[in-house]
């Protein structure tokens, strides 16, 4: 303990001197933010063809009431290099890479799941839009929308998800308060066999590996309310589908911003594999089928100072399953909690903040889990670091 606390006063005092290092563009407005090339340069960006930043998020964890033998660590939670630009009034583009993820080819698009981000899009009309190539789905939730650099602890729903896919999306901006999207991708980055590994007999690919996704984003109240919704439907294998609802709805007061999501996942073939992990506990190495998993996340902000944040947020989720099969009974095998509550300084207007943060989380299962030889945790642990997409060019 002693030595957690020398490093929590040792990494205060450097957060001051890389305060002191990057204030000075605190009175910079929000659109204008002076890259690290115009810094060292003295040169004035002339355009909007090229930007380039590096999304990170950066922390020293002390865990608690851990199993493993790391009881304290440094860690990298999120490195991203992000470019994207206008190249004209109607063409523009997006690529974002995970710097530390594997840059290994996937057999069905042929990008490394490093690349979140590699397309190009055309503003056909002022209202229409057409994005081509890797991107995210276009699922609803509003932490599902956020910058990941901004996320300290997903829920499994969107943890365990695929969610950079390959495809076409269209968008239609209806008016200033309501924008459509129906986009269509590839169900899978890989093949069937890296996905699913073992299924049961009778069990085949999909010819046409596709998902589909009609999404709203609203915004009513006088900005004050604000929803992100979305229903999926991804052919997984022949016959065998995954149908996806996502909720969000977000409360907007000056000072206090909220949201609530709500996600359900009706899966044919167990697409985020976490009824087929209880299994492989006991050695059973076959896909589950026919699983149900529900989520729902409140996170609550209240800006008690214009610079300093705090924040509160609480996570339900449930695993079941849904027909009876010879390895598995019906019914739930799984419920997780989550609990976060934490405090943030931002010195800048954007790009930076600092944070302190107590995360936790408890696993409980049902009997029919705990024959496969599972058992309830609770891990938790506590977060000092930094966030910051650095603006380079």
């Amino acid at each position: 303990m002693k030595k957690i606390i020398l490093w929590c006063c040792g990494s205060l005092f450097v957060s001051s001197l890389t305060y002191a290092q990057v204030s000075d563009t605190s009175s910079t407005p929000d659109n204008q933010m002076v890259s690290l090339w115009q810094k060292v340069t003295q040169l004035k960006k002339k355009t909007d063809a090229f930007h380039l930043y590096l999304n990170m998020q950066g922390s020293f964890n002390a865990y608690l009431h851990n199993d493993a033998e790391t009881k304290a660590a440094f860690r990298m939670n999120q490195l991203r290099i992000e470019a994207k630009g206008q190249i004209t009034d109607r063409i523009y583009y997006r690529y974002r890479q995970r710097l530390n993820r594997s840059n290994q080819a996937q057999t069905l698009d042929n990008l490394p799941s490093s690349i979140d981000y590699a397309a190009v899009g055309f503003r056909i009309t002022p209202r229409f839009s057409i994005l081509a190539g890797k991107q995210c789905t276009a699922f609803g939730g509003f932490e599902f929308d956020l910058n990941p650099i901004e996320v300290y602890q997903y829920c499994d729903m969107i943890e365990y998800m695929s969610n950079f896919l390959t495809g076409v999306d269209f968008s239609y901006r209806l008016n200033e308060k309501n924008d459509f999207h129906f986009q269509v991708v590839d169900s899978r980055n890989g093949s069937f066999q890296d996905m699913y590994g073992k299924v049961a007999a009778g069990v085949e690919a999909a010819e046409v590996p596709l998902g589909y996704t009609l999404n709203w984003n609203g915004s009513l109240w006088e900005n004050r309310l604000k929803t992100r919704w979305s229903a999926s439907i991804f052919h997984e294998a022949q016959k065998k589908n995954w149908y996806y609802y996502a909720l969000g709805t977000e409360l907007n007061l000056n000072r206090f911003l909220g949201f609530l999501d709500f996600m359900y996942s009706k899966e044919d073939l167990d697409r985020t594999g976490l009824i087929t992990e209880i299994t492989a506990t006991d050695g059973y190495d076959t896909r589950a089928m026919d699983c149900r998993y529900l989520s729902l996340v409140l996170h609550l902000n209240y800006r008690i100072f214009p610079k300093w944040n705090l924040f509160v947020k609480g996570m339900y989720e449930t695993a079941s399953v849904e027909k009876q099969t010879e390895l598995l009974e019906k019914g739930k095998y799984r419920t997780a909690w989550g609990y976060l509550g934490g405090i943030e300084y931002y010195p800048m207007k954007q790009n930076l903040h600092f944070f302190l943060n107590y995360i936790g989380r408890s696993y409980e299962y049902t009997d029919k889990a705990k024959v496969f030889g599972v058992g309830n945790s609770h891990p938790q642990r506590i977060e000092l670091g930094l966030v910051y997409q650095l603006p380079l060019f």
